[in-house]
C-alpha cells in the first residue's frame, strides 16, 4: 500500500474521535499529515503529508533503545525537530498552533502507550485509552518518566511490554519533537487506524455506489409508473 494512501484509510480510521475544527495534525508514529476542512466536518482531503528521515525504528537503532541518558534522548529530541523543521517553514503551522486554529490527533503506538502510563493501568485497556486527551506538559512529563526507565522496568510495565520496551523512548523523543515545533498544548489519543480505516472506506463506497444506482434506477421507475 502506497504510504499516501495507507494515511488516507488511517485518517479515516481515526477521525471519528476528533473534532471537526478548521485545521488538524495527524500524527502516526513520525509520518505526519496535515489536515484542512473543507465544507462539512467529514468532507476532508489530506493537504500535505511528511515522511521525515527518522522514525522510531532507525532512532532507536542510531541512539539506541535499552540504555539512554537525558543527553541521549535530547539528542534524539533534537534530531527529530530538525526533520520537521522543512516541512513547518514549507508549510507554516506554528502559527495556527499558536493561534488555537490547529489540533493534534494521534493513533497508536506511542500515544497510546503514553496514555495507558499516565492511566497507570494494571493492564492496557483499550476502551480507557481511546479518545483521552493528553494536555503537552503530561505528554513531556511521561515520555521523560519512561525515559529514565530501565530497559527491564519498560519490560514489565503492562503497557509497555518487551515489543515496545526498545522503541518507545524513540516514540517519546519524536512526540516530544512534535509537541516542540507545533504548541497546540494537547492531543486527542485514538486506538484506531488502518483496520477501521478500511471498514470506513469500504462502508463510505458501498454507500456512494448504493445512491448511484438508485439515481439510475430512478427514471426507469418514473417512466414504468408512466
Amino acid at each position: 500500500m502506497a504510504r499516501s494512501a495507507s494515511q488516507r484509510i488511517g485518517i479515516a480510521g481515526a477521525g471519528a474521535v476528533a473534532q471537526a475544527l478548521g485545521r488538524r495534525l495527524h500524527e502516526r508514529g513520525v509520518r505526519i499529515t496535515a489536515l484542512a476542512a473543507r465544507g462539512r466536518p467529514r468532507a476532508e482531503q489530506a493537504a500535505a503529508f511528511i515522511d521525515p528521515s527518522v522514525s522510531v525504528v532507525t532512532l532507536a537503532e542510531h541512539h539506541g533503545g535499552h540504555r539512554v541518558t537525558p543527553a541521549l534522548y535530547e539528542a534524539m529530541v533534537d534530531e527529530v525537530a530538525g526533520a520537521l523543521a522543512p516541512f513547518e517553514a514549507a508549510h507554516g503551522l506554528g502559527h495556527l498552533a499558536r493561534d488555537g486554529r490547529l489540533q493534534m490527533l494521534g493513533t497508536s503506538g506511542t500515544v497510546t502507550t503514553l496514555a495507558g502510563v499516565h492511566q497507570r493501568l494494571r493492564r492496557y485497556d483499550r476502551a480507557r485509552v481511546d479518545g483521552c486527551y493528553l494536555d503537552f506538559p503530561t505528554v513531556r512529563q511521561i515520555s521523560r518518566r519512561i525515559a529514565s526507565m530501565s530497559y527491564e522496568r519498560r519490560v514489565s510495565h503492562p503497557c509497555i511490554g518487551p515489543d515496545r520496551a526498545d522503541l518507545v523512548i524513540a516514540g517519546c523523543a519524536i512526540l516530544e519533537a512534535l509537541c516542540g515545533v507545533w504548541p497546540v498544548g494537547r492531543l486527542r489519543v485514538a486506538d484506531r487506524g488502518l483496520r477501521e480505516g478500511i471498514l470506513f472506506t469500504l462502508m463510505s463506497r458501498t454507500r456512494l455506489a448504493e445512491a448511484a444506482m438508485a439515481r439510475r434506477a430512478a427514471p426507469c421507475n418514473g417512466r414504468s409508473q408512466a
